[in-house]
């Protein structure tokens, strides 16, 4: 079995229902953005050592591939696909809570990088951001219709910035200035 077609080298792909379309399309462009962000927190759950952290991220993974079948219906019918509700962002909010009530707010600007996992982290932050942006732009456009999945990705990069913060002070790293850190040259 091979696992190329050859048939995106024109810079299209086959979409469900609505044939060949550009790779750059919103929709995909959506899509491509939550399938990075579910892609960047197996790799951050990969790296933590913290079973709650990688909890989290699993239920999160899970969460993402459902909002992905229904960022990619047709907008008329993609309510029959709907998975992501405000239940879904009520939970991010709490677990964001729970480990906000056990780490140290940082005192300058946060550099990722100081562990794998808490490194692997702030790049998921990033991607979601992206996700985020994408949404909302396929939602302006008429491509999109559930604000809750808006919200679930806002509420997605607090919750990853908070498990960095744990992550950190798991391996023992309180002090998350990066200005103050010697650069070795």
């Amino acid at each position: 079995m091979k696992y190329y077609t050859r048939k995106g080298d024109d810079g299209l792909t086959t979409f469900i229902g609505k044939g060949r379309i550009k790779k750059y399309d919103l929709k995909l462009q959506a899509l491509g953005s939550l399938d990075e962000t579910t892609t960047s927190l197996g790799l951050a759950r990969g790296l933590s050592v913290d079973e709650k952290v990688k909890n989290i991220l699993l239920k999160v993974q899970r969460d993402l591939s459902g909002m992905m079948g229904e960022v990619a219906a047709d907008p008329a019918e993609a309510a029959k696909f709907r998975t992501i509700q405000p239940a879904n962002v009520a939970w991010l909010e709490e677990q964001a809570d729970d480990i906000t009530a056990v780490v140290e707010a940082p005192r300058s600007f946060l550099m990722s990088g100081d562990t794998p996992a808490g490194g692997a982290l702030g790049f998921a932050r990033a991607t979601s951001r992206r996700a985020e942006r994408d949404a909302v732009e396929l939602t302006d456009s008429g491509g999109l219709n559930n604000q809750a999945i808006i919200a679930y990705l806002n509420r997605l990069s607090s919750l990853l910035f908070v498990l960095e913060l744990l992550e950190l002070k798991s391996a023992g790293i309180l002090d998350t200035s990066v200005a103050k850190k010697p650069v070795k040259e």
